[in-house]
């Protein structure tokens, strides 16, 4: 496996992980997205997302080659301590353990925030396709996290129907008094990243 250099997002990275992501939005229905998003648009979700969760990237020999981030599970106070989680890697570096690496450093980072649940929405397919294997389902599961429930035929992309699977994973007890959530920000303000991945 080879190490890389994991590290907080900036929005100067915004177009280099905008080239990892487009491939997955034209050529796979791992993301359901049709369009690739704008510069500017992609711009606007990392600064929205950094304001409270984590979103990383990990870069090898200077290069961003993957990132992954967490978000809102629901727009609900009750599920503060959960979260959605997202990966993407640059296709020529998939299968070399950079998800694995990136997904430890997210789940560190979301530990010290008091994040209790991880949950993964992976399309899952119900038959053979050119657009999306088991792969993702494979690694999550590599990772500990165990399915919860399948939506069958809940995404359409490329004149074919997908099912998609909710994933989760927990990081901690659930006490009846959790703590409240640090946002990333928050802690950023007392420590520094290598701090907080120690």
């Amino acid at each position: 496996m080879e190490k890389a250099k994991i590290r907080l997002v900036n929005l100067n990275d915004a177009e280099r992980i905008l080239q990892i992501y487009r491939p997955y939005v034209e050529n796979t229905a791992i993301t359901f997205e049709y369009t690739v998003p704008t510069l500017e648009e992609f711009k606007n979700r990392i600064a929205s997302i950094v304001k409270k969760y984590p979103y990383i990237v990990a870069e090898i020999d200077g290069k961003i080659m993957g990132y992954a981030y967490a978000n809102t599970f629901k727009n609900r106070e009750a599920y503060d301590w959960s979260v959605e989680t997202s990966i993407y890697v640059d296709e020529n570096s998939r299968g070399k353990g950079l998800g694995l690496q990136l997904y430890r450093a997210l789940e560190n980072l979301l530990k010290k925030q008091g994040i209790l649940n991880v949950n993964a929405c992976i399309t899952n397919p119900s038959k053979e396709s050119k657009y999306v294997t088991k792969g993702s389902i494979l690694f999550h599961e590599k990772l500990g996290y165990r399915h919860v429930g399948t939506f069958h035929n809940s995404g359409y992309k490329f004149d074919e129907w997908f099912d998609m699977s909710w994933m989760e994973k927990s990081l901690g007890e659930h006490n009846l008094k959790p703590g409240k959530v640090i946002e990333i920000s928050k802690l950023l303000e007392k420590f520094t990243f290598e701090e907080l991945m120690s």
